[in-house]
């Protein structure tokens, strides 16, 4: 069990939440090796530079092979020459991989775990918008402490009043708890848990015991 701050109906007071889902001890190297995949698939890999063979100019030899007393060249657009090719430079490619989906499941473990560890997770009861108001979700975040970096996790789809009232927040951001992965809790600061959330996160990592995810902790 874990105490968090909660707001229900405009007042702050505390929550207790079952926590035994998600372990006590886990192994950190499956998080960071999440994060890094996530990482990579967010790269573009479009960086492209020009070898010699894209450079404009003549490809003759602009000097005999032997009696010049000089080193030997070929054309002015090897990478040595100013206006010439790149070597070794960077070309398009597909950063991106995949992890096994147990693996996956274990890194989310693990950051909801070392989110309820760092006390960085808050609870907002009740939280309904009659229309968008980036000001009243903005006000309820400084009343939690989880101002200016949250995710908010519903436990399925989330109130379009609520995802239209964080468009304006740079460090807001509103998702479903079946589309929450490691990598999200990880770049926001707070995890603000909706009615059902914890539920429904705590449903996603059932498969992956917690004696599971300490394996090569020690």
């Amino acid at each position: 069990m874990a105490t968090i701050k909660s707001l229900a109906n405009g007042n702050v007071g505390n929550a207790e939440v079952d926590t035994s889902a998600f372990g006590e001890r886990h192994n950190p190297v499956v998080l960071r090796e999440a994060v890094l995949m996530y990482e990579a698939n967010r790269r573009q890999g479009t960086v492209q530079t020009r070898t010699r063979r894209f450079v404009s100019g003549t490809s003759a030899k602009f000097m005999r092979q032997k009696g010049s007393g000089r080193a030997r060249h070929g054309d002015r657009r090897a990478p040595i020459f100013r206006g010439g090719g790149v070597a070794h430079g960077p070309h398009p490619r597909d950063f991106s991989y995949s992890m096994p989906k147990k693996a996956l499941t274990k890194a989310l473990q693990v950051a909801v775990s070392l989110k309820f560890r760092d006390e960085e997770v808050v609870s907002w009861s009740g939280a309904s918008l009659d229309k968008p108001s980036t000001k009243t979700v903005a006000k309820a975040l400084e009343s939690l402490g989880a101002a200016p970096s949250a995710l908010i996790v519903a436990p399925g789809k989330v109130d379009e009043n609520i995802v239209l009232s964080v468009r304006n927040l740079p460090y807001v951001r509103a998702m479903p708890a079946t589309e929450l992965t490691a990598y999200d809790l990880v770049a926001h600061k707070h995890l603000v848990l909706l009615d059902g959330a914890l539920e429904a996160l705590a449903g996603r990592v059932a498969s992956v015991p917690a004696a599971a995810a300490a394996e090569g902790s020690e």
